[in-house]
């Protein structure tokens, strides 16, 4: 049976008919991002806001007439900038951007010196304990080179920590801990000298303050990232892939040489350092590959220090200690072919 209905009818049914539409509409899901729903009131046009929102910000932006002396201003602010605050790394000479000063890394430092001793309280071993004394006499050899380099004015400390550990780290202000569980891998006091004259490179090359100087840019990109629709996580974690680990790599590459130099001067054998990361590879622990971490492989660490090699024998002949070295070991064969 066909029903006819007057305009007025049908005009209070499609009104209806939209009403109940736009309810069934009205939170209907625009994303899905890691197992979470967006929802919005609307029709469900899928929209990006952040995307838009930042991309209609650039658009606003470059429609402006002073858009160009804008750019033109921040980009000689920040060349200006960037200029003003990079300095070349002793020994190594490479040019880098540092905004902290070497004041306000010892003061950062300080508070770690505290959290440090609060987690190892009661493993450190006494001063007249044979390893600690042996790390203090390596020490000892090396700082006067850190000194020369530009590390002046420090009071330097040496603290042995039981524990199984195969580590040792210095922090600014001259703060030398090496726990015991690195010694077995040292053989030799020229072992040591490769591990702690790598470890005080780090101090003279001030590379916690050039981590700390890159922190607002790394900020800066992710907030720039997470903008334009990344997740702040997925903004920061590809910062941290792409910017962050291979500038970790670059500054443990950088202490290898400047403390292969260093211990070189102070005439212990150069070849200890390479011997030291090959043992470290025969142990065979998993590690994860070099783009994912924030250390060179001991396998390339090797190579490098192969390449360093005659460098650092240049160093050693140009050295001080160098002659009376090789008076000493030459006295040492002569006497040692006597038999009694």
């Amino acid at each position: 049976m066909t029903m006819f209905r007057t305009g007025v009818e049908r005009s209070i049914l499609s009104a209806t008919r939209g009403e109940a539409y736009c309810r069934s509409q009205r939170f209907r899901p625009i994303f899905e991002h890691g197992g979470h729903r967006g929802y919005r009131p609307g029709f469900g046009r899928t929209q990006y806001q952040r995307f838009q929102a930042g991309s209609n910000f650039l658009q606003r932006w470059a429609a402006r007439p002073t858009f160009y002396r804008d750019v033109t201003l921040i980009s000689v602010g920040t060349g200006g900038v960037y200029l003003y605050n990079t300095e070349e790394v002793p020994i190594s000479g490479r040019r880098r951007f540092n905004i902290v000063s070497p004041g306000l890394e010892a003061s950062i430092s300080e508070q770690t010196m505290e959290q440090i001793k609060q987690q190892y309280k009661g493993q450190f071993l006494p001063p007249y304990d044979p390893r600690v004394r042996q790390v203090q006499r390596v020490l000892d050899r090396l700082v006067p080179f850190a000194e020369s380099a530009g590390l002046t004015g420090v009071d330097w400390e040496v603290h042995v920590i039981q524990s199984p550990e195969q580590n040792a780290f210095v922090i600014p202000g001259g703060k030398v801990f090496v726990f015991t569980g690195i010694l077995p891998l040292c053989r030799t006091e020229d072992d040591l000298a490769a591990v702690i004259g790598h470890e005080i490179a780090h101090v003279v090359a001030h590379h916690p303050a050039e981590r700390m100087s890159k922190a607002p840019f790394i900020i800066l990109g992710a907030l720039a990232l997470w903008m334009f629709d990344f997740s702040f996580y997925t903004s920061r974690l590809l910062l941290d892939i792409f910017l962050s680990r291979p500038g970790s790599r670059k500054q443990e590459a950088e202490a290898d040489y400047i403390g292969l130099m260093m211990m070189s001067q102070g005439c212990y054998q150069p070849e200890a350092a390479m011997n030291f990361w090959e043992r470290m590879e025969r142990q065979g622990e998993a590690s994860p590959p070099q783009i994912l971490s924030t250390h060179p492989s001991h396998h390339n660490r090797q190579e490098k220090i192969r390449e360093w090699l005659p460098q650092a024998h240049a160093k050693q002949e140009a050295s001080e200690c160098y002659n009376i070295k090789r008076y000493s070991d030459q006295f040492a064969k002569t006497f040692g072919e006597f038999r009694w």
